[in-house]
C-alpha cells in the first residue's frame, strides 16, 4: 500500500522532470534529513558540520518540519528561483491557506504550540521565514553548485529514459525502491506510512530529483501540478565522499597547462577537461571528444573516477560521465590555466 496516484493518458503526456533544483523543496528535504539518521555514510559528515551552527531562529522551522510526518506545503514552493524571492512569496500566503494546512496537520500529529498563532501573526510568520532563510544559508548555499550538478546529471539520465522508453520508463526507474508503477497507478511508499488515492485528472506530475532526499515524497497540493520527489542516484562510494564537500567550485574553465598534464598525463588531462566541458557524456562521446578509442577513454575514465575527479552514472548499456567538485577544483586551481 502507499500513496496511489492514478494516471490517465493525458497525465502521462503532462508529466515532466524539474529543470533545476527547487530551493524550498530541497530545503524542506534537507531539514528532514538533518534530523534523522538515515544514510549515515552519505550525510553524517554534513550533519556534524552544520549541527553546531544552527541559529536560534532555525529551531521554529525544525519543529514544524519533522523528520517523519507532515509539514506545511505553503513553505515548500515547488519552483526555481532565489531563496529570497521564494520566501517573500511565501510571506504573502493567504491566512485561510495557512489555517487550512495547519488544521490538516493537527488532525494527524501534534503541532508546536506557537504554530497555532501563525495564521494571524505576521511577525511570527516573519520569524519562521527568517529562520528558513538562515537554514538555507547553512544547509544548502555552501553546496549549491554540487546540488545543481547532481540534479543536472540525473535529469540527463531521465532524458535518455524518456527517449528510450517514454514517460512510463521514467516512472518505472525514478526510484524503484520506493516507487512502483503498475499502469495506470503509481504507488509511492511514504516515510509517514500515509495511504491515499490521488486522481490527477489531467494535471500530470512534476518529478523532482533531490540530493538530500532519502525516500520519496508526494505534495499533492503543489501548483501547477502535484510533485513527487525522489533521491538522485549515488551509485558509487567515491561519489559519496565528495558529494557534500563545502565550497565546491563552479563549471571548469579551460585548463591546458603543463602542470595539469604533468600530474595526470596528456591524455588523462584531456579526458578530465572533456568530461568537464561535455557534462553527462557517454564513453563513446568522450572518446570522440578526445580523439581516442572508446576502450582507452573507458580506461582513463576509470582512473579519474577512482581518484574522485569524475562521477559515473549507469544508464542501460551506457555510462554517463560528469566532473566532481574535486575535479573542478583541480581544473580551476592556480597553475592549471583555469583559475577564475
Amino acid at each position: 500500500m502507499g500513496y496511489r496516484i492514478h494516471f490517465t493518458t493525458e497525465d502521462l503526456a503532462r508529466t515532466r522532470v524539474a529543470e533545476a533544483p527547487l530551493p524550498l523543496s530541497e530545503l524542506g528535504t534537507a531539514v528532514r534529513t538533518l534530523q534523522d539518521r538515515s544514510r549515515p555514510v552519505l550525510f553524517d559528515a554534513w550533519r556534524s558540520r552544520v549541527a553546531g551552527q544552527l541559529p536560534a531562529e532555525a529551531r521554529m522551522a525544525l519543529s514544524l518540519i519533522p523528520p517523519v510526518g507532515w509539514s506545511p506545503t505553503f513553505l515548500n514552493l515547488p519552483r526555481a528561483g532565489t531563496p529570497e524571492e521564494l520566501l517573500e512569496e511565501v510571506r504573502g500566503t493567504p491566512r485561510a491557506v495557512i489555517e487550512s494546512e495547519l488544521a490538516a496537520i493537527a488532525a494527524r500529529q501534534p503541532l508546536p504550540r506557537w504554530a497555532h498563532r501563525l495564521p494571524g501573526d505576521a511577525a511570527l510568520l516573519g520569524q519562521l521565514l527568517d529562520g528558513l532563510g538562515r537554514l538555507h544559508a547553512l544547509l544548502l548555499k555552501p553546496y549549491w553548485q554540487q546540488i545543481t550538478g547532481y540534479t543536472a546529471a540525473d535529469r540527463s539520465v531521465r532524458a535518455r529514459q524518456l527517449l528510450g522508453g517514454g514517460v512510463e520508463s521514467l516512472l518505472v526507474q525514478a526510484n524503484p525502491r520506493w516507487i512502483r508503477w503498475e499502469p495506470p497507478v503509481l504507488t509511492v511508499r511514504m516515510a509517514n506510512e500515509a495511504e491515499a488515492d490521488l486522481h490527477l485528472a489531467g494535471q500530470g506530475i512534476l518529478l523532482v530529483p533531490s540530493v538530500f532526499s532519502t525516500r520519496s515524497f508526494v505534495d499533492e497540493d503543489a501548483l501547477p501540478q502535484p510533485v513527487v520527489t525522489y533521491p538522485v542516484g549515488h551509485e558509487r562510494p567515491l561519489q559519496r565522499l565528495s558529494l557534500l564537500a563545502p565550497g565546491g567550485a563552479g563549471p571548469a574553465g579551460p585548463a591546458s597547462s603543463a602542470a595539469l598534464t604533468a600530474l595526470l598525463g596528456r591524455t588523462r588531462a584531456a579526458v578530465l577537461r572533456a568530461v568537464a566541458e561535455h557534462t553527462d557524456c557517454s564513453t563513446k562521446e568522450l572518446a570522440a571528444a578526445v580523439g581516442v578509442a572508446p576502450a582507452s577513454a573507458s580506461e582513463h575514465a576509470t582512473v579519474l573516477r577512482e581518484a574522485g575527479l569524475i562521477r559515473t552514472v549507469r544508464h542501460r548499456n551506457s555510462v554517463l560521465h560528469s566532473v566532481t567538485g574535486l575535479g573542478v577544483e583541480l581544473l580551476n586551481s592556480p597553475g592549471s590555466g583555469g583559475s577564475r
